[in-house]
């Protein structure tokens, strides 16, 4: 694979690309045990390439009640959009507070490899019953949006067909729609991202993407990492069983002194790729919550202070 989503070949490329979709809520364990077992050979090969991502007994964690926020939620009011995209139309779900009187910064929520599904629905709506305008953007616009296709399987095939400069560039033209809605300071404009999604802040923080704060959660940055001069804050989001990912600190951590910008990291002991997605086996509800805490005050820090 040319990118860490790209299209799997290898038979080791595929055992990836499976686990990470059942990592991210988008394959039942039976199925994933049923693909791994015709794919390895067996129900005991399947089973070892489970425990080798540390994945043999987890059991998802309880969702706390009030964490979700119905489409029906009476503090928010939202519709899908279209917009021009950075090629053709580009589909998203726009979301703010019901009773929004002032203008409010924007933040751009940015999905997984899977498209912009329900749980990113969900996120997009939080950010604005968190008190901001948000737009959750779909990456598979041009292939005909998320819901051209009807598995997560197809979802994520799509996702590997796309390239980084395409999605920079439709990330440019989310910015460019959220921050001309009106009710939005155009000059306060943040990103949230979950794994591809926090991979593509990383990619945009690295070539210039216009935002005033970002926050990758288990995001992949790109390798090697380019030459730049980082301009916005970033609260970079890692699990302490993720350890590709985690390798990568030092060096992120190098490039954000470099730069001089304000950063900052939260590094969730025990929890694993994708802790944050309650449709997750991985979820782990107290490090969910608490990231989602630590997302919002950073947000509140750089986007709502007068101050950043």
């Amino acid at each position: 694979m040319n990118e860490e989503f790209g299209t799997p070949r290898t038979r080791e490329e595929k055992v990836e690309s499976l686990i990470h979709l059942y990592v991210d809520g988008g394959l039942p364990r039976r199925e994933l045990m049923r693909r791994l077992g015709r794919m390895l050979g067996g129900t005991a090969a399947a089973t070892a390439a489970l425990s080798s991502h540390g994945l043999a007994q987890i059991a998802p964690g309880a969702c706390p009640a009030n964490v979700l926020v119905s489409e029906n939620d009476p503090d928010i009011e939202w519709r899908d959009v279209t917009y021009p995209g950075g090629e053709g139309t580009a589909f998203g779900l726009l979301a703010r507070p019901r009773r929004q009187t002032a203008a409010l910064p924007g933040v751009i929520v940015i999905h997984e490899n899977r498209g912009l599904v329900e749980h990113i629905r969900d996120v997009t709506r939080r950010a604005a019953k968190a008190g901001y305008v948000a737009l959750g953007i779909d990456l598979l616009s041009r292939q005909g949006g998320t819901q051209a296709f009807g598995t997560d399987t197809l979802r994520t095939q799509a996702y590997g067909r796309t390239l980084a400069p395409d999605r920079f560039n439709d990330m440019w033209a989310a910015i460019d729609f959220l921050k001309v809605q009106p009710g939005v300071q155009y000059d306060k404009i943040g990103a949230v991202g979950f794994c591809a999604g926090g991979g593509n802040i990383y990619y945009g923080a690295f070539h210039g993407l216009p935002l005033q704060a970002g926050v990758p959660f288990y995001g992949t940055p790109p390798s090697p990492l380019p030459q730049a001069d980082l301009q916005f804050p970033i609260l970079n989001v890692f699990s302490d069983n993720d350890r590709n990912q985690a390798a990568r600190i030092p060096e992120l951590a190098a490039a954000f002194v470099a730069s001089r910008i304000t950063w900052g990291l939260q590094l969730y002991k025990g929890t694993g790729h994708g802790f944050h997605n309650e449709t997750s086996p991985v979820y782990n509800a107290a490090a969910a919550c608490d990231a989602w805490a630590k997302t919002i005050a950073f947000f509140d820090r750089h986007l709502k202070s007068s101050a950043s």
